[in-house]
């Protein structure tokens, strides 16, 4: 969320922010906001003087009850009394202002880094860089399903049959395989210095709002029914959430946390082919990586967060390349964002496995987390990132790794965590 002051004081910048992101049937809230801006504020003063006034004749009244004047004591207890009905109805006008302006507030996007490329959707997106040379083997790759029903380590009917569709069950190597992806990043991320953390996984109304746009809500999250509780669809709403409306001090500064959670998502919409199986799902785990830091250290550790998940995917032989998402692509919340895809060698192309983002001040704004510093108290930066996710990794993992028999390599730095094997077979 944008700090009021600043798009008091330049609403040309706010309003060429919203056609960056494509988004023109915002720009009337920008003025709109300013006119109940000035109308709030003017509530405001005539309440502050209004309060100063009745203070004022309060004191009165005791001065004239010690000299005997009851009479005018009490003529003047009915002015106060006027004077505390006028302001009361101010309050609740300033109140239903503030509840209008952050109502818009919300709905505006956030200023996107300089840096972004404008573009209208992902199709617009900029290739940064690669890492890992991509190969397109010289037998057939099965669709990802068919590689794990191998193994029988699959079951999708039984899912349909239990929970509907966007479910699954894994099985033997390829549930084990699963975890131990799990495991790895877990430690991982623990060898870079980052907090593990279990969160819940269950967050309120407040929560909700404070970390996602209202698209972004109605999107993804799952109600639960009778109570103030939505399940969480990436950790990284919890973790941020962990901090609503503290002061922190600066010298604890930068929060380096990784978190593992399950995490649920209506995905509505069609899907093609290619996201059938279990690319994308309703239910399914993460590890997931946040920072809370000061302002100008938000863009290094950025840089830093999405270049652990690289890390991590060539440590387990995935080529990987980075896309900068152009304005159109873009959050409201987000000032910028990195998305990380893997090789697919029987698509012959990249395909999303994470999204590193740095949201500056919005989160930390509508959560209210603030930091306490020499000069004052301002509002902290966070940033998140997908460590991993193995459903979408499972894939990218299988078909790098499966060879012409069949089997799959289990590389070096795996092979702990699937009790020493160096291949499923």
């Amino acid at each position: 969320m944008i700090d009021i002051k600043f798009l008091r004081e330049n609403p040309d910048v706010v309003k060429q922010n919203i056609k960056n992101k494509f988004q023109e049937d915002k720009l009337l809230l920008v003025d709109e906001v300013i006119e109940l801006d000035a109308k709030s504020r003017e509530a405001k003063g005539k309440a502050d003087a209004l309060r100063a006034e009745r203070n004022k004749i309060s004191k009165q009244i005791g001065a004239l009850m010690a000299q005997g004047k009851k009479e005018e004591a009490e003529e003047t207890k009915k002015l106060v009394t006027e004077r505390s009905e006028e302001l009361a109805a101010l309050e609740e006008q300033e109140k239903d202002l503030q509840e209008k302006i952050t109502k818009i507030m919300m709905v505006i996007p956030n200023i996107i880094d300089p840096s972004v490329p404008i573009g209208r959707d992902d199709s617009e997106n900029v290739e940064i860089e690669r890492f890992g040379e991509p190969v397109v083997p010289d037998f057939e790759i099965p669709y990802h399903t068919e590689i794990m029903e191998r193994f029988n380590g699959i079951d999708l009917d039984a899912a349909g049959r239990v929970a509907g569709n966007g479910f699954y069950y894994l099985m033997g190597d390829i549930a084990r395989l699963h975890s131990a992806v799990i495991s790895y990043a877990r430690d991982f991320m623990i060898d870079r210095g980052f907090t593990y953390c279990i969160p819940p996984f269950m967050i309120r109304s407040n929560v909700v709002t404070g970390v996602m746009s209202f698209a972004e809500m109605d999107a993804m999250m799952y109600k639960i029914e009778g109570e103030d509780l939505y399940l969480i669809g990436t950790s990284e709403h919890s973790m941020i959430g962990k901090f609503i409306d503290t002061i922190i001090p600066e010298g604890e500064l930068p929060k380096t946390l990784t978190s593992y959670s399950p995490c649920f998502r209506k995905e509505k919409g069609a899907h093609g082919i290619e996201e059938r199986g279990v690319y994308r799902i309703h239910q399914f785990e993460k590890q997931e990586m946040i920072v809370v830091c000061k302002p100008e250290e938000s863009p290094m550790w950025f840089e830093k967060l999405w270049q652990n998940t690289v890390d991590l995917f060539r440590s387990l032989d995935v080529p990987v390349r980075t896309l900068e998402c152009c304005s159109g692509d873009l959050a409201d919340l987000k000032v910028k964002s990195i998305d990380v895809e893997a090789w697919s060698p029987r698509q012959k192309k990249y395909f999303e496995v994470g999204s590193c983002s740095n949201l500056g001040d919005a989160q930390a704004r509508r959560l209210k987390i603030r930091v306490n510093g020499e000069d004052g108290k301002y509002y902290a930066h966070t940033l998140n990132n997908t460590v991993v996710a193995p459903p979408r990794m499972l894939i990218a993992f299988l078909e790098n790794n499966l060879n012409e028999d069949g089997t799959i390599n289990i590389p070096k730095a795996l092979q702990p965590y699937m009790g020493g094997k160096a291949k499923i077979e």
